[in-house]
Protein backbone atom coordinates (compact mmCIF):
# COMPACT_ATOMS: atom_id res chain seq x y z
CA UNK A 1 0.00 0.00 0.00
CA UNK A 2 1.85 2.99 -1.08
CA UNK A 3 0.19 5.54 1.21
CA UNK A 4 1.50 3.25 4.05
CA UNK A 5 4.95 4.19 2.97
CA UNK A 6 4.33 7.87 2.97
CA UNK A 7 5.16 10.16 5.98
CA UNK A 8 2.87 12.85 7.05
CA UNK A 9 4.25 16.24 6.24
CA UNK A 10 3.62 19.51 8.70
CA UNK A 11 0.37 21.55 8.49
CA UNK A 12 -0.09 25.00 7.63
CA UNK A 13 -3.00 27.19 8.87
CA UNK A 14 -5.73 26.80 5.64
CA UNK A 15 -3.70 24.63 3.55
CA UNK A 16 -4.01 21.35 2.50
CA UNK A 17 -8.41 20.71 2.83
CA UNK A 18 -8.33 17.78 -0.03
CA UNK A 19 -12.39 18.12 -2.60
CA UNK A 20 -14.62 15.92 -2.21
CA UNK A 21 -13.31 14.30 -5.63
CA UNK A 22 -9.90 14.14 -3.77
CA UNK A 23 -11.37 12.69 -0.79
CA UNK A 24 -12.83 9.97 -2.79
CA UNK A 25 -10.23 8.90 -4.83
CA UNK A 26 -8.31 8.56 -1.54
CA UNK A 27 -10.77 6.57 0.22
CA UNK A 28 -10.64 3.82 -2.70
CA UNK A 29 -7.46 3.12 -1.79
CA UNK A 30 -8.12 2.16 2.07
CA UNK A 31 -10.14 -0.58 3.34
CA UNK A 32 -13.11 -0.22 5.65
CA UNK A 33 -12.88 3.81 6.24
CA UNK A 34 -15.60 6.42 5.54
CA UNK A 35 -15.96 9.73 5.61
CA UNK A 36 -18.16 12.12 7.14
CA UNK A 37 -18.48 15.49 6.17
CA UNK A 38 -14.92 16.90 7.51
CA UNK A 39 -13.54 13.84 8.94
CA UNK A 40 -12.81 10.24 7.66
CA UNK A 41 -13.30 7.13 10.40
CA UNK A 42 -12.99 3.86 10.82
CA UNK A 43 -14.23 1.44 13.81
CA UNK A 44 -12.59 -1.95 14.52
CA UNK A 45 -14.43 -4.61 17.36
CA UNK A 46 -12.70 -6.38 19.57
CA UNK A 47 -13.30 -9.44 21.82
CA UNK A 48 -12.57 -7.19 25.07
CA UNK A 49 -11.57 -4.03 26.83
CA UNK A 50 -7.74 -5.14 26.65
CA UNK A 51 -7.33 -6.23 23.05
CA UNK A 52 -9.28 -2.29 22.33
CA UNK A 53 -7.16 -0.77 24.71
CA UNK A 54 -4.14 -2.31 23.12
CA UNK A 55 -5.12 -1.70 19.83
CA UNK A 56 -5.10 2.58 20.77
CA UNK A 57 -1.86 1.74 22.57
CA UNK A 58 -0.31 0.91 19.27
CA UNK A 59 -2.35 3.78 17.27
CA UNK A 60 -1.00 6.25 19.89
CA UNK A 61 2.57 5.19 19.13
CA UNK A 62 1.62 5.50 15.13
CA UNK A 63 0.25 8.86 15.66
CA UNK A 64 2.83 10.45 17.60
CA UNK A 65 5.91 9.31 15.42
CA UNK A 66 3.56 10.99 12.63
CA UNK A 67 3.40 14.06 14.58
CA UNK A 68 -0.53 13.65 13.43
CA UNK A 69 -3.34 12.94 16.08
CA UNK A 70 -6.37 11.09 15.66
CA UNK A 71 -9.23 11.30 17.79
CA UNK A 72 -10.25 8.41 19.53
CA UNK A 73 -13.03 6.57 21.42
CA UNK A 74 -13.07 3.23 22.69
CA UNK A 75 -14.36 0.91 25.35
CA UNK A 76 -14.98 -3.03 25.87
CA UNK A 77 -15.04 -4.51 22.39
CA UNK A 78 -14.77 -1.67 20.23
CA UNK A 79 -13.03 1.71 19.11
CA UNK A 80 -13.09 4.32 16.76
CA UNK A 81 -10.94 6.62 14.75
CA UNK A 82 -11.55 9.75 13.33
CA UNK A 83 -9.08 11.23 11.07
CA UNK A 84 -9.26 15.59 9.91
CA UNK A 85 -6.91 17.92 9.80
CA UNK A 86 -7.83 21.05 12.07
CA UNK A 87 -5.27 23.59 10.79
CA UNK A 88 -6.61 22.75 7.16
CA UNK A 89 -10.43 22.56 8.72
CA UNK A 90 -11.12 19.40 6.81
CA UNK A 91 -9.21 16.26 5.45
CA UNK A 92 -5.94 16.09 3.88
CA UNK A 93 -3.75 13.60 2.72
CA UNK A 94 -2.02 13.18 6.15
CA UNK A 95 -5.23 12.07 7.08
CA UNK A 96 -5.58 9.15 4.51
CA UNK A 97 -1.15 8.60 5.37
CA UNK A 98 -2.38 8.16 8.67
CA UNK A 99 -4.99 5.87 8.23
CA UNK A 100 -3.10 3.69 6.00
CA UNK A 101 0.14 3.19 8.00
CA UNK A 102 -2.75 2.35 10.92
CA UNK A 103 -4.04 -0.17 9.06
CA UNK A 104 -0.53 -1.68 7.86
CA UNK A 105 0.47 -1.58 11.38
CA UNK A 106 -2.99 -3.59 12.60
CA UNK A 107 -4.27 -5.76 10.14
Amino acid sequence: MGLAKESCTPCRTGEGKLTGDEVAALLGKLSGWSVDGEFIYKQWKFKNFVAALAFVTTVGEIAEAQFHHPDIVFGWGYAEIRLTTHKAQGVTRNDFILAARIDAAVG
